[in-house]
């Protein structure tokens, strides 16, 4: 059987101190090998330009350009890199902005081992994680909840309920085509529909949007 490499990681946050710390807890898992570490976002963007990585990990508030801005630069100049971020931060416009900018992830620094390493074996997978506490914190604002609860379901076509059902499974747009032989362009004009016709932009806000119709479930 061939031997599977493992998952590179690039490593980004103001303090040694807890960069050092991530590594100890990486250290014995040998499907993870951090690549890189730096104390700033430029640094770290410029080694993932130069570098082959799979996954960066990242704070939001740094020296020079945040978190938020990071993730965008990456995702311009290498969109095949994941993004997780691990921050003290849990504000709700902070983590809508780091959405926004499509990072696959976002977990607190108060968070366990163990979902870390979950959380990164899920984004090497193509998927997204984002911790049960910051979900919460999405789901507090209670203006968008009423929003949310004021779209009728019948808003949407058939096909657009069975995209949306798979993008709640955390499908890439590229796996819902070959799952349902249509065009990758086809599925991307299908979710632009589902996101004018909600107004909900976020993966998030789409997957509380389809628990509360029950097109899909925890």
């Amino acid at each position: 059987m061939e031997k599977k490499e493992p998952i590179k990681i690039v490593l980004v946050d103001d303090h040694q101190m807890f960069i050092d710390g991530v590594k100890a807890l990486l250290r014995k898992e040998k499907k993870f090998e951090i690549v890189g570490e730096a104390l700033n976002g430029e640094q770290a963007l410029s080694f993932i330009i130069n570098n082959e990585i799979d996954i960066l990990i990242t704070d939001i508030s740094m020296p020079g350009i945040s978190g938020v801005e990071l993730t965008k630069k990456v995702k311009k100049s290498k969109p095949d890199v994941k993004i997780l971020v691990l921050t003290m931060f849990n504000d709700r416009q902070v983590i809508s902005e780091i959405i926004m900018a499509e990072a696959e992830g976002y977990i607190l620094k108060n968070t366990g081992k163990q979902e870390l390493i979950h959380a990164l074996e899920k984004i090497a997978d193509n998927g997204t994680f984002f911790s049960n506490e910051v979900v919460n914190i999405m789901m507090e604002n209670s203006a968008i909840q009423q929003a949310e609860a004021d779209i009728r379901i019948d808003v949407l076509t058939e096909r657009e309920l069975e995209i949306l059902k798979l993008i709640c499974l955390e499908l890439t747009s590229e796996q819902i085509a070959d799952k349902l032989f249509i065009s990758k362009r086809t599925v991307d004009t299908h979710r632009k529909n589902i996101i004018d016709k909600t107004g909900i932009h976020t993966l998030v806000g789409l997957i509380k949007f389809a628990l509360r119709n029950k097109l899909a479930s925890i």
